[in-house]
């Protein structure tokens, strides 16, 4: 059967290929999933089988956004603890967190989930890690509301096994034994887990953080994750506390702690990474171990400025994360773009710490190396899978920005067009195409209402 094709033209491209191609205008041609052809001016003529033609003029072509760090939950606990750091944040929240139920973490999903893909995220993922007992599949709802989505999504099988009473900081209730971690993670992998190219689901090994997990949970989990030939992700060297809340229970900084245990490695990435030395950051380059870089939750909760740039100088894949929308209450990954850019030139480096190119590189083919799907996604590439977002920027917003890249990174949120994941369409004129936005707003009152109901009753 002849491949069916979308072909977008007479739009400006920024491919984030190796050499970072860039046309004032020019085409991308699709035939069914993949990225057929990207050039200078029109498409070629006498294609076969155009299904739809778009005029881009006024818009930028990029490849869709990667997020690479999330906790879709927090969806239904935004604009709580705001004058919090990061470990009163959590002893403040958990109490609530650990009265989830299914229908909440569904909800919740959802909602996330809405709120990023409309603002041209087309490949998430969700760090759950919070399982209560006897409250249903939540790693199930949260995959069916991203294939709902239609959004291509990596679920990081959380767990946590270190409770207050061991000197953790979740409520006992809300962990799970070391065994039954990892045997639910390892469920999750057989029942989920798509290997393929164009998958549009996978599954990663998270343990939650040094501070919630036992160092045998992290050593085992590292075990089943490279037995099944899955990527492993947790948190790490968020903050001061955590660093010497390292120090004290283990006699090492943290990615001493996590050499120690078998998680560095190309295999891995840790969201965060904010007070990391020189020898650390040799360390993840050495290893090639990644970092999802989340600059809105790491000022929201004052945790500091992580050392990007010189991140990127060591070799090491640096992608971005929405973190939460607790401790990043916009839950839009678009505007990290912007972020990551401002905050790090409030670091060492000055001015020259982030570029708008860097910016928007930081934004997809470094979240594709993250994820370890660089050769599938991240940059408009013949071969490579649609994934396409078209930016308009000829409103009043951007219209005094000549540069398209500098006028989506630095300029005002600008509207998605049209979002494609997998060559198909997930949003147009800037509404999302297969979930209702109304319905998910009003079951997010009724969820968030009830969970904070039940934890006021304890």
């Amino acid at each position: 059967m002849a491949a069916s094709r979308i072909v977008i033209e007479n739009c400006a491209i920024a491919t984030v290929d190796a050499h970072d191609t860039e046309y004032a205008s020019g085409h991308v041609v699709v035939a069914d999933h993949r990225i057929e052809s990207v050039g200078a001016g029109p498409a070629p003529a006498r294609l076969e089988n155009v299904v739809r033609r778009v005029d881009g003029s006024g818009h930028l072509v990029t490849p869709g956004l990667v997020n690479t760090h999330h906790h879709f939950y927090q969806w239904l606990t935004r604009g709580l603890a705001t004058d919090h750091n990061l470990f009163n944040w959590l002893v403040a929240l958990y109490p609530t967190w650990a009265r989830l139920d299914e229908p909440m973490v569904r909800t919740a999903a959802r909602g996330s989930l809405a709120m990023m893909v409309r603002g041209g995220v087309t490949t998430a993922m969700d760090h759950h890690y919070v399982y209560p007992r006897g409250t249903g599949d939540l790693s199930g709802a949260i995959i069916g509301a991203a294939a709902e989505m239609g959004v291509r999504f990596t679920l990081a099988r959380g767990s946590m096994d270190r409770g207050v009473s061991d000197g953790g900081l979740p409520p006992d209730f809300a962990v799970e034994s070391l065994d039954s971690a990892l045997a639910a993670t390892e469920k999750t992998i057989d029942a989920h887990h798509d290997a393929s190219f164009d998958a549009m689901t996978q599954i990663a090994v998270a343990p939650c953080s040094p501070f919630s997990v036992t160092t045998e949970l992290l050593k085992q989990g590292a075990e089943l994750a490279r037995r099944r030939g899955v990527r492993l992700h947790t948190h790490g060297s968020e903050t001061v506390e955590e660093e010497q809340f390292c120090k004290e229970l283990f006699g090492m900084g943290p990615t001493d702690y996590f050499e120690s245990t078998g998680w560095l490695g190309s295999d891995v990435w840790m969201a965060h990474c904010v007070h990391m030395n020189d020898a650390d950051i040799a360390a993840f380059g050495r290893t090639g171990t990644g970092v999802a870089h989340c600059p809105s939750s790491n000022a929201r909760l004052g945790a500091g400025i992580a050392r990007v740039p010189d991140l990127l100088r060591a070799g090491v894949p640096v992608g971005l994360g929405v973190d939460g929308t607790a401790s990043n209450e916009s839950g839009e990954l678009h505007t990290e773009l912007r972020n990551a850019l401002l905050i790090n030139r409030l670091g060492a480096h000055g001015e020259s710490a982030l570029n708008a190119r860097q910016a928007l590189r930081l934004g997809t083919y470094g979240g594709a190396q993250v994820l370890g799907r660089a050769d599938q996604i991240g940059s408009i590439e013949p071969g490579k899978l649609a994934d396409l977002v078209l930016w308009k920027l000829d409103t009043l917003a951007h219209a005094s920005i000549a540069d398209p890249v500098t006028a989506l990174v630095l300029g005002a949120a600008a509207p998605v067009t049209l979002s494609l994941v997998n060559g198909r369409t997930v949003v147009e004129d800037g509404h999302l195409t297969t979930v209702d936005e109304d319905t998910i707003a009003r079951d997010t009152r009724s969820e968030a209402l009830r969970l904070a109901r039940i934890a006021a009753q304890g």
